[in-house]
């Protein structure tokens, strides 16, 4: 049976620490930029959200990370692997955002390849699924670029904290599929 170990996860320009209480005045701060949730379920606030994100904690299942930027040391925003499944050996990357000064960079696809890296290569997943808003293109594009399956879209999927409903775009990666992702994901965090 695999193991789903809760440990930070570090590359070359971020590092993925497990969220802690310490992390919460800071994640306030970085995520009360109102164009990091256009896409993102928040909640009537960064507060709100961040409890959620705490209580999720205690799920075996829930992993939320901060994502810190280790040339400036600041946190970057967060991400998460969720409803991680161990009898159906898969999980889920998602619940990802960044302080604007952190999108399109190498903090993305570097917190990418370290999930991805310890799903496949330490936790023995065989599916990894990532989902997003049929709305955010930006999201999509750069899901399909790093290498993840277009699997489908979830008509009226969720209703949002304003009421509207949202569709949902899957994508995933297998274990056969993971050595081209991961070297794609390399060569542009290398780039």
């Amino acid at each position: 049976m695999p193991q789903f170990p809760f440990t930070p996860l570090e590359g070359r320009f971020v590092r993925l620490e497990p969220l802690a209480p310490e992390h919460r005045a800071e994640l306030e701060t970085v995520g009360s930029e109102d164009a990091i949730w256009r896409f993102t379920p928040r909640g009537d606030s960064i507060q709100q959200y961040l409890d959620t994100a705490y209580a999720a904690i205690k799920q075996d299942n829930h992993h939320p990370y901060v994502v810190r930027h280790l040339a400036d040391n600041k946190l970057a925003g967060m991400t998460r692997l969720f409803d991680i499944s161990t009898a159906n050996r898969g999980a889920e990357i998602g619940s990802t955002w960044y302080h604007p000064d952190y999108w399109a960079g190498k903090t993305n696809p570097e917190c990418k390849l370290l999930l991805l890296q310890h799903a496949f290569e330490v936790c023995g997943l065989i599916r990894v699924q990532l989902k997003t808003d049929f709305r955010n293109k930006r999201s999509q594009a750069a899901i399909a670029k790093f290498g993840a399956k277009y699997e489908g879209t979830l008509r009226n999927h969720m209703v949002l904290p304003d009421g509207r409903f949202r569709d949902s775009v899957y994508f995933s990666v297998l274990p056969d599929e993971w050595p081209m992702v991961k070297q794609g994901l390399e060569a542009r965090v290398n780039a």
